[in-house]
């Protein structure tokens, strides 16, 4: 299980996963107005206060769009406007992050994640992805059907002759399955095929580049499918399909018909995400640092619980 790095490729990488120096934190002010009491509709981060809401939005503009900053979302004479569709599709992200903050720790732990971990100050975050056309299901030539694969210059698949859409079929409404091989040495009970392993293959290649590591990161390479082998990371992972497949699901997908056509394939398909998104080439997105800690913010990691403005007995005496 000999881990293998490219020092060359680890060197590039180093810059891409820095991060922003954090906002400057304002003094606790407990008479601080709950933004709902100030700012018209604001539908997601209506627990924050004014300072708090400020400060987030601040951080936003520069994870996102450091040189549009606020009017990449927002009409500076209407604020409260939904006239703009960044801000419409950044609402939606708003709940995402929160989403995978509280409910996707089995893949994201305690460190978790923000705007930046995807976008990296960029309006569209690299690492996204669209269905691949491919040349139809029953594109036939004169080498007969090519079954999804064979076509040169798939990145996803390392420009192999593997099947060139395993991320539409295991990251995206598909969830089959990901099989190799059969649990006895005879073909007896063995239901999976040649095809389902290239598909896996697809996928675990795709897996690899995005996280910059080799297969032992997650199996023993001595038998790839047991589990009781296996590193820790391939349960974190397990997890990871399944968050991302849940993202494309339920914010992605959704989104789509929001997006102007420039933001679209040529198809039509809207933009997933997937390892790629987040990881963009190492193991641990920007090397495991955490911007939700004290000094962060911990807002992101779903609504903010305050303590009661008065202590419990008082209280009860008023009632």
């Amino acid at each position: 299980m000999l881990q293998i790095y490219d020092s060359g490729y680890a060197a590039q990488v180093v810059a891409d996963n820095k991060i922003p120096e954090a906002e400057p934190v304002d003094e606790p002010d407990p008479e601080a107005p709950m933004v709902g009491e100030v700012h018209k509709n604001v539908q997601v981060l209506t627990d924050l206060n004014v300072l708090e809401f400020s400060r987030l939005m601040q951080a936003m503009s520069t994870w996102v769009a450091p040189e549009q900053g606020c009017e990449f979302c927002h009409n500076p004479n209407d604020l409260a406007s939904d006239e703009k569709y960044p801000k419409v599709v950044s609402r939606r992200m708003l709940q995402m992050t929160r989403d995978i903050n509280t409910q996707w720790k089995t893949h994201v732990a305690d460190t978790g994640v923000t705007c930046w971990t995807c976008h990296r100050g960029q309006a569209v975050p690299s690492g996204d992805w669209f269905r691949h056309p491919g040349e139809g299901e029953n594109m036939q030539n004169i080498i007969g059907n090519r079954f999804e694969q064979n076509i040169a210059g798939v990145q996803a698949v390392g420009n192999s002759s593997l099947p060139y859409d395993p991320l539409s079929t295991y990251l995206n409404t598909e969830a089959p399955n990901i099989r190799v091989q059969g649990v006895t040495a005879l073909p007896t009970g063995n239901r999976q095929s040649i095809r389902q392993a290239e598909f896996s293959y697809g996928l675990m290649i795709y897996m690899s580049q995005s996280l910059g590591v080799n297969c032992s990161f997650c199996h023993n390479t001595r038998s790839l499918a047991a589990w009781d082998q296996s590193s820790p990371q391939r349960v974190t992972a397990w997890y990871g399909i399944r968050m991302v497949r849940d993202l494309n699901v339920n914010y992605l997908n959704p989104i789509a018909p929001l997006l102007p056509k420039f933001r679209l394939s040529a198809e039509g398909d809207g933009p997933k995400v997937g390892c790629l998104t987040c990881h963009k080439g190492v193991y641990k997105p920007l090397y495991g640092q955490r911007m939700l800690e004290e000094g962060g913010h911990p807002e992101l990691r779903g609504p903010v619980v305050r303590p009661p403005a008065e202590p419990a007995s008082a209280a009860v005496a008023l009632r």
